[in-house]
């Protein structure tokens, strides 16, 4: 038994979405040659069996000669086995292309998005990826499927051909001519059914991305009362889809009843002409039945043949959607010869906003902007452009990104939970301290499944994980689990409250105890009396260690050593938190929520 998916599958051609088929096909060329190899064994036994039919009547019946007729019997009955036999073979074969082409392409896209981490939802909509694992990888693994067949169904056709052209040639005439003629006149309708598939993909691709974004944010729909608004918007895109669906059925009704309807055609014409030919006795009767066997053996080539044309060009629109996000690339890539640097004293500056952060400061940026804050704390973290910004004199983009995870941390509202043990999730962290709580949410890496026991003793380990949680003021989650720090996180933390999923980060984050700690919004979900025990305890544990937080929260802002204000994106003013509210009208109506 063959395992699938592959280990590893491969780098693939992303040029353009047939140069990515093709190497899918090569990818798995035995699978493929193998397949078409018995497809044209199975299709070409069937072609043959009206010659040996005819053959029995005319050596056998026809001539009252019994040895013939036990002869050309026994030559039928081989082709039927060998027809049952080559068609389990080629079916193996198909299904293990339609199964390897389709695992290889979600393996590649499951690959592509963990990679991009973070950044994919501002590349591409989400909907156009989770459309890739649930429709396109089908269509791609359809096409691989009919391969084999298609293979077949043109080497019959061929065969079919010579042999009534050797036998009569008018018929075999009409046969090739015939044949070419079904194609162009299926051919037109295949243009029109691949743009409204295209069009259909598309379609699929914004619902599938609105669905995830209602679903993600229900709760919140719910809170303000928009589910309803929410609900009519889904309620006339679906429509919209419906309706496109329904114009590709119309093209798809229309070929498949061409299908059946041309070919049928094209078998009473060749019985016809065959009919007519045996009664002036131009053919034998055998050759009569034969002609016939052939002409409604036909039907099946050409309805695989424009079976595979059709799945091609599905297959196209799928590979078309599959190759822009294979051929993404990370926006924060390695720079060429930048080196690993060893820890620093943690000196953050940003020429841009102005803000020049010291060595095992504690430092609080308010920001008239929310978006604001944001931008900054992504850039600081390098999760964007960082052009202007350096870490010890050290201009990030040079910086390895490995080397710069593990000294910065951006801890922000957007980080998981993940589901296991939850000291494992915790100190998973302080494994790789350096790795972002918001790229490892994003990425889809449970950076909680290391054992906490694995960087040192347990006790240890478990005396670190109980002073971050005296800092994220988290002791009494603990001590309302039956189990501790034993107990099992459901997944993404949803047996949590929102304000226990955030003090959670918090000690996980300050565990992983990177040289420069960025917090963004750390006690917007808490209430005030746990804020200021958080504000209380954050600089004594994060002494030493170059510590920013991005809050508006007052009592955040009174412990923190300096106060930054951001307005406009640059650093309007500095202090103490009291200095800057009777100092800075800007700045106290950020903090206040009153108007200027």
């Amino acid at each position: 038994m063959r395992r699938l998916p592959e280990p590893d599958p491969g780098l693939p051609d992303t040029r353009s979405a047939t140069r990515y088929l093709i190497w899918l096909v090569r990818m798995q060329w035995t699978s493929m040659t193998l397949g078409a190899f018995w497809g044209m064994v199975w299709m070409v036994s069937q072609a043959l069996m009206p010659a040996a039919i005819g053959k029995t009547i005319d050596a056998g019946v026809t001539a009252r000669d019994t040895g013939e007729i036990w002869r050309w019997s026994t030559v039928v009955l081989l082709l039927g086995c060998l027809t049952g036999v080559a068609g389990i073979l080629r079916h193996r074969c198909a299904v293990t292309n339609w199964l390897t082409s389709a695992y290889r392409t979600v393996q590649l896209t499951a690959r592509q998005a963990t990679d991009l981490g973070a950044t994919l939802p501002s590349r591409i909509a989400t909907g156009d990826v989770v459309s890739i694992g649930t429709a396109d990888t089908s269509s791609i693994g359809s096409t691989m499927d009919v391969s084999a067949r298609f293979a077949g169904a043109v080497v019959s056709v061929v065969l079919v051909s010579v042999l009534l052209l050797s036998t009569e040639v008018r018929i075999g005439l009409t046969v090739l001519i015939g044949v070419p003629l079904i194609m162009a006149l299926v051919g037109p309708l295949l243009k029109p059914m691949h743009r409204r598939q295209s069009e259909v993909r598309a379609l699929q691709g914004k619902l599938t991305g609105r669905a995830n974004d209602i679903v993600a944010g229900l709760r919140v729909l719910r809170g303000i009362g928009g589910e309803p608004e929410f609900a009519e918007r889904y309620r006339e895109q679906s429509q919209e889809l419906r309706f496109a669906g329904v114009r590709v059925a119309r093209v798809e009704s229309v070929l498949e009843s061409a299908q059946v309807l041309l070919p049928g055609l094209f078998v009473v014409g060749v019985t016809w002409l065959a009919a007519r030919l045996a009664v002036s006795h131009e053919i034998t009767t055998g050759q009569l039945v034969a002609f016939y066997g052939y002409a409604a053996f036909l039907v099946l080539p050409l309805r695989t043949i424009t079976e595979a044309w059709g799945r091609l060009l599905r297959a196209h629109v799928a590979a078309t959607k599959v190759v822009r996000v294979l051929a993404l690339s990370h926006p924060l890539a390695e720079t060429a010869g930048s080196e690993e640097r060893a820890e620093g004293t943690g000196a953050l500056v940003d020429e841009h906003s102005g803000l020049s952060l010291k060595p095992g400061s504690f430092t609080a940026v308010a920001a008239a902007d929310p978006a604001e804050a944001i931008e900054l704390a992504d850039r600081l973290g390098r999760y964007r452009a960082a052009d202007g910004v350096t870490l010890d004199g050290v201009p990030l983009e040079a910086m390895p990104l490995g080397s710069l995870r593990r000294r910065v941390l951006v801890a922000d509202n957007d980080a998981r939970l993940f589901s296991g043990r939850l000291a494992d999730g915790l100190a998973g962290v302080g494994a790789g301290a350096g790795s972002s709580a918001s790229a490892s949410a994003s990425s889809g890496v449970d950076i909680g499944a290391g054992s906490s026991t694995a960087t040192g003793d347990r006790a240890d380990s478990v005396s670190r994980i109980t002073a971050a949680l005296h800092t994220a003021a988290a002791e009494d989650i603990i001590e309302a689990l039956p189990e501790g720090l034993d107990a099992t996180v459901s997944e993404r933390g949803r047996s949590f409250s929102g304000g226990q999923q955030q003090r959670l980060r918090l000690a996980r984050a300050l565990l992983a105890n990177p040289e420069v700690l960025l917090l963004v919004e750390p006690t917007s979900a808490v209430d005030a009396h746990t804020e200021a025990c958080i504000a209380e305890r954050l600089a004594a544990a994060r002494a030493g260690r170059t510590t920013v937080v991005f809050t508006t929260s007052p009592l955040m802002l009174d412990r923190a050593e300096r106060v930054v204000f951001l307005a406009g994106g640059r650093a309007a003013a500095e202090g103490r938190h009291r200095e800057l509210l009777a100092t800075v009208p800007g700045y106290r109506a950020t903090v206040t929520r009153e108007e200027n």
